[in-house]
């Protein structure tokens, strides 16, 4: 039976619990045998806008999300640093052909928030992503863009936080424990990113 696999992609500056709950939700409603959080390298249609955190640090952050309060690994929770070894810009296509020859016969399945749906023609070679991987529309507070035929609609219960704000609320030493599990939390300070405090 061929494997169904879950690409999941991101920046991941840092990675929240809603990010897990999506993660968990797709893997879970789709029956997939693992879900991919993929480390964008360079995302590059917000490197021009923004200073990212080192993808090393980004990928430390993802990998701590998929262990549980014990330490162990999430069930079919996988952090991938696929695009980081392959460097460069990130683009999901180039992605997807890899994994589809890594992973001959599997069943793809690209998970995006509805806030992409209306730039989703804009992608690099977006009709050759629809060709390779079934998207999964995940749904995202303030965001109501109809789903393409042949499209997944997932309903996730609404975690109404962004990555942005939550640089936001570490630089101000704010609590945002609500938001991202112990283990993230624990190595946003063991790399001291995002000044922890900075302007409290």
């Amino acid at each position: 039976m061929p494997q169904r696999l879950g690409v999941f992609g991101g920046t991941f500056d840092p990675p929240h619990r809603g990010h897990l709950a999506v993660a968990v939700a797709a893997r879970e409603r789709l029956g997939l045998d693992r879900v991919l959080l993929v480390v964008a390298n360079d995302p590059w249609k917000k490197s021009p806008e923004r200073s990212v955190t080192p993808a090393a640090d980004r990928l430390a952050l993802v990998e701590a999300l998929v262990r549980g309060a014990d330490g162990q690994a999430l069930p079919g929770l996988v952090a991938s640093d696929l695009e980081i070894r392959r460097g460069g810009a990130s683009y999901t296509v180039t992605t997807l052909r890899e994994l589809a020859e890594a992973h001959p016969g599997a069943e793809m399945f690209l998970i995006i928030g509805r806030d992409l749906v209306d730039e989703f023609a804009s992608w690099h070679e977006s009709t050759e992503i629809e060709r390779l991987a079934t998207i999964v529309v995940v749904d995202r507070p303030g965001y109501s863009a109809a789903v393409k035929r042949g499209w997944i609609s997932l309903p996730v219960e609404p975690v109404d936080v962004s990555s942005t704000e939550l640089r936001d609320q570490l630089r101000a030493g704010r609590d945002v424990s609500a938001h991202l599990t112990p283990a993230v939390m624990a190595e946003v300070r063991a790399r001291n990113l995002y000044r922890v405090g900075a302007s409290a």
